[in-house]
This record gives C-alpha cells, structure tokens and sequence, in this order.
C-alpha cells in the first residue's frame, strides 16, 4: 500500500469542520462564528433567536450537505472502478434520470393515469426514487454484461436518460400546472427543504448503503484489475455487480429522493480526492470521498447564497460549475478513459 501523507489525513476533516460552522452561519441572518460554537457547545449566546435560527433551518441544510455530497461520491466511486472509466457516474448512466421519472408518476400520477397519494410521504418518495435508479442500472447491467466497450455503454446511458426525460416532458405536458411547478422545482435541486424526520430517513438509506459498500472493498480493489483478476481472487462476479448496483441505486435514488437530482458531485469528487490522496486502496477511499463530498456540497451551497440577498440560487448550478471543469481536465488530462 501507498504511503498516505499525514497532511492529507488532515486537510479534508478540517474542510468540514470549517466549512460546516461557515455554513451555519451563512444567510439573511449573519451568524459570527464564535457564536455558532457557542450554540454547537450548548453554551448561552448574545441573542437567543439565533439559537433557534441554527437548530430549526440550517442545521438540517448543513447535514443534507454532508449526507448528499458523501452518498453521491461514494456511488460515483463505486461506478468508476465498476466500469474501469473516469466519466461514469450515476447521472451520466441514467440513474438520476431514473430515479426523476419516479419521482415524476409519483407528483404527476393522475397525468399518468394513476391514483396515488395526494401528499406524498418521504419514505414514498425516497422509494420511488431507489425504484426507478435501480430499474435503469439493471437495464445498464444487462447491457454491460453483453458490451465490453465502455464508450458504447456511457452513451447508451445517455440514451437512457434521454429517454426518460422525453417520458417526463409527456407527464409535465398532460399534468396540471400546480403539480408541474411542484415537479420543476424539485428538479432544481435543494438542499434546505428537509425536516429533522426526513434527515432520519435519508440518513438511515445512506449509512445502511454506505456500510455496505464499506464491506465491499475487496470486490471493489478486485475490479480495478478487471473481471479476470477479480474472479482469481475468489469474487463472484455476479454478486458483486448485484451489491454495487444496490448500494449505488440506493444512494443515487435516496439523494435525488430528498434533494433532486444532483449533478457532478458523483463524478467530480473521486478524481479531486484521488489527487489529495494518493491511493486505490478502497478502504481508503470510500471514507475520504465520503469525507470530500461533504466538502464539496458544503463550498457549493456557500456560493449559492448571495450575500446581503434573501434569494438562493439552485445547487445544481453551482455544481455544474464546479464539476463540468473538472470533467474537460479529465478528458484532457488522461490518455485513455479508463481507470
């Protein structure tokens, strides 16, 4: 193994944390840091609302970073040594697409012919979402198993999400319009829109997943050195697949469920991770893209609030911005796609 730097060890927690108290203290309200520690620490501060401000509003925006940013990082990790390619990841292989035109029957049932719940609960939501990620990777799984060129795999994930967007364009074009503007700005993403009942439900998707693709590790490292390789060292190709699309269904679909679908991070992170830590040790990477795309949300949703300004602007632009650079330095950057 690789030897790991101390610095880099340190730098990705320190991120958080300060990003995490920067975070909180961010919006119409300006919170000063030593009072956000004072709150944390349960001590008394200067102005008691501001108590109230943190523990009611943005600490559940602050925890719906970390969770997002970890769970996405990790299914884009999973996707890319799954594949052996630098650009998959769950919404350039459909998945988010996936989980979307679940989520659209479920906001826009009556457009389809349905009848269901008028006030859909999070666990519904969450499970429509998990549902339509998982049927689209067991298309791309099927496909994979008869293609060995992953070029022609990621554009047959693209098709697959093309697909399912013209299905979604249909159900927003026969829906009602209070139903399409609920739909719409799902899809702009949010980070903000969670309760603490709904943090527990997400948080219980993505640690149970989470935990799983962190006992998965020998199976991931075995697919770095191909199909062969993994299968020498006693792996069953098979179940393997079957737990990486699960955990990776479940963490796609869970994200995109609460926070909609979320752009880049999945892909983006593993790459910026992997230069700071310079390993391909699973066990190693699974904890640090965790940790890295809590970072990376928590910056992202730092520039989405504009200062001195009550509006805020939607998440899945300013990880666009991020995360479409790092893709152009990728292809620019490699010498084949592969990893």
């Amino acid at each position: 193994m690789h030897w790991i730097h101390r610095k880099s060890w340190i730098i990705l927690p320190l991120l958080l944390v300060l990003l995490f108290i920067v975070n909180l203290g961010l919006g119409s309200v300006s919170i000063p840091p030593g009072a956000i520690l004072s709150i944390l620490s349960g001590s008394e501060t200067a102005n008691p609302v501001w108590r109230d401000i943190v523990w009611e509003f943005r600490m559940t925006k602050a925890l719906t970073c970390v969770l997002a940013g970890g769970a996405l990082s990790i299914a884009g990790l999973q996707m890319q040594t799954l594949f052996r390619n630098a650009l998959a990841g769950p919404d350039v292989l459909g998945l988010s697409s996936g989980a979307s035109l679940a989520v659209s029957l479920v906001f826009m049932s009556q457009a389809a012919g349905l009848q269901m719940l008028s006030t859909p609960s999070p666990w519904a939501i969450a499970g429509a979402a998990s549902l339509g990620c998982c049927g689209v990777f067991l298309v791309v799984i099927v496909i994979a198993q008869r293609l060995r060129d992953n070029t022609s795999l990621l554009i047959i994930g693209l098709m697959i999400g093309a697909t399912t967007s013209s299905l979604v364009s249909v159900l927003q074009f026969l829906s009602k319009p209070e139903e399409q503007q609920t739909y719409i700005l799902w899809t702009f993403g949010s980070l903000g829109r969670l309760n603490w009942t709904e943090i527990k439900v997400l948080t219980s998707i993505l640690v149970a997943s989470g935990l799983v693709a962190l006992f998965s590790t020998k199976a991931l490292n075995g697919w770095l050195l191909g199909d062969n390789y993994a299968q020498s060292i006693g792996i069953h190709l098979n179940r393997s697949r079957l737990v990486i699309l699960l955990t990776t269904s479940l963490l796609t679909g869970g994200v995109t469920a609460f926070c909609g679908p979320i752009a880049f991070v999945g892909l983006a992170v593993p790459h910026l991770t992997k230069l700071l830590i310079k390993t391909h040790n699973h066990k190693i990477l699974i904890p640090a893209v965790s940790v890295g795309g809590g970072v990376l949300m928590l910056f992202c949703d730092i520039v989405t609030q504009l200062p001195g300004s009550a509006y805020v602007l939607p998440i899945n632009a300013i990880t666009a911005m991020v995360g479409a650079p790092v893709v152009i330095w990728i292809i620019l950057r490699a010498k084949r796609l592969s990893v």
